[in-house]
């Protein structure tokens, strides 16, 4: 069947979610007559795809958000076809989503609306690494952990690290973060320019073109908007960003509690004592259980934290010493150590792996993870993540809870049978009820994973009818016929 455009023009802004909107008249979608020839022109014929096989890799995230496939996947190598391919797609009234690693959790990669999926991972070059600068250029397609194998001979890394080999222009669209953002703050603090192709084609540079200084109070703060954007204000296809000495020394600890507000406790003391913690990760009873078999772990089976203090070998040591002092205090046990780089690197690896530890807690075909993160003031993170536990203790499902609690953010995993509509029913529940305990206490529904289609009835709570007209506007500017991975992040009003 073919694709119908409804286009209703340039709405008031008292409409603004009424313009310029796709439907499709069936599952089956296809491209309108011309496009595809348009497409092949722009990236080559080895550069496009409308196999099935193809778009089904491309129809989803890490989520359990799913969506018909779009009409098509393009390979673009150079900013020039991804600005080809995107007049392409505004003449023909397609929606544009852009696609990196495919590690998202909210369905932000989903093609809800059809269109094109622009796949940047052919773009993979390290442009530029200014060393004595701290600042790095790449394109969509560089990976986290790409970028720091690059980077091995000169002293320097990027920090930022949400625990996927994300790519980085993909950390920056989500605005991601991760276990060392209590110390390195996230993406948005990390990012100096970018370079971004808008919905008609035309390429901007956000904070202008080879530009780098450190700070600026040049005109308005373009790069801030497209950071977090999740691809619906446009393409980014370069970052500028900032990179960091490797330090000097790295200790890594863990230590286990009693309870959950005796774990906490020590997280919120540790942070207002002002100790300049890297990481500090919190894993409950089940995701220590999770983490133990899926990695080959042997931590005891409680409340935990995992620990990392970084800086000259004097501070760490004086770091280390007070934060234990913290944790014994609130009952914490003596610190397990791990000191050398591959007990580290076993340590924050079982971390990182926690979601899929968690997911192995139920095997079948059918099992997913539905999975949010809040973030609320640390003052507050006692009260909301015990609350949490409470209430979360009657699942009816296994489920996990993990966090950056250094910074004041959780998450929680619920493993549920995803043809089970009661089970889809009860975890979206319980997600609602924690961001909604989380707004209550001048906290976000998300900290890092981002909004996508998972949690645009949220920011109806979160933020006023003014704030999102605002935000409308501003997409409409960048965006006017609605293309850029419609059916994301805004709710209509």
């Amino acid at each position: 069947m073919m694709l119908a455009l409804k286009c209703l023009g340039r709405a008031p802004a008292t409409s603004l979610h009424r313009y310029c909107r796709l439907f499709s008249s069936g599952t089956e979608r296809e491209l309108p007559a011309g496009a595809l020839a348009e497409l092949t022109a722009a990236v080559g014929s080895d550069g496009v795809s409308t196999s099935a096989s193809i778009l089904a890799q491309h129809d989803h995230d890490e989520s359990w958000h799913r969506a018909a496939p779009a009409q098509a996947v393009v390979f673009p190598r150079t900013t020039q076809q991804v600005s080809e391919v995107a007049k392409c797609c505004s003449r023909h009234g397609l929606p544009m989503i852009p696609f990196g690693t495919g590690t998202g959790l909210e369905g932000g990669v989903c093609a809800p609306q059809g269109g094109v999926h622009i796949n940047v991972t052919k773009m993979d070059r390290v442009l530029e690494v200014n060393a004595e600068d701290f600042d790095a250029c790449v394109e969509p397609g560089v990976t986290r952990k790409q970028l720091n194998e690059h980077l091995r001979a000169t002293g320097l890394h990027f920090p930022v690290d949400p625990g996927a080999d994300a790519s980085l222009c993909g950390m920056a669209a989500t605005s991601a973060s991760g276990t060392n953002a209590v110390r390195y703050g996230t993406m948005r603090e990390n990012v100096l320019n970018l370079e971004v192709v808008l919905s008609n084609g035309q390429v901007i540079h956000t904070a202008g073109k080879g530009r780098r200084a450190r700070k600026s109070s040049a005109g308005y703060n373009l790069t801030n908007c497209f950071v977090g954007s999740e691809g619906t204000l446009g393409i980014i296809t370069s970052a500028r960003i900032r990179l960091y000495g490797i330090p000097e020394a790295v200790s890594a600890a863990v230590v286990s509690f009693p309870s959950v507000r005796s774990a906490v406790e020590t997280c919120v003391q540790v942070i207002q004592a002002g100790i300049p913690i890297a990481r500090l990760e919190y894993l409950d009873e089940n995701a220590l259980k999770s983490v133990n078999s899926y990695s080959g772990l042997n931590y005891s089976i409680a409340p935990t934290l995992f620990l990392e203090f970084q800086g000259s070998q004097t501070s760490v040591e004086e770091q280390s010493e007070v934060a234990g002092e913290i944790a014994r205090e609130n009952g914490g046990g003596d610190y397990q150590w791990a000191s050398d780089a591959a007990a580290r690197d076993k340590l924050w690896t079982a971390r990182h792996n926690a979601f899929y530890a968690g997911l192995a807690l139920r095997p079948g075909a059918n099992v997913k993870g539905v999975i949010t993160d809040v973030c609320v003031p640390v003052s507050h993170l006692t009260e909301v993540l015990v609350t949490t536990q409470e209430e979360i203790k009657h699942a009816s499902f296994p489920y996990i809870v993990i966090g950056h609690v250094g910074d004041g953010n959780f998450h929680v995993t619920f493993v549920i049978d995803q043809n089970s509509t009661a089970e889809v029913k009860e975890a979206k529940l319980y997600a609602e009820n924690l961001a909604r305990r989380a707004l209550a206490k001048g906290g976000t529904c998300t900290g890092e994973h981002g909004v996508g289609m998972g949690k645009i009835d949220l920011l109806r709570e979160e933020f006023s009818h003014a704030t999102l007209e605002a935000m409308w506007n501003l997409k409409r500017a960048f965006d006017p016929d609605n293309l850029m991975n419609p059916g994301k992040v805004l709710p209509t009003l």
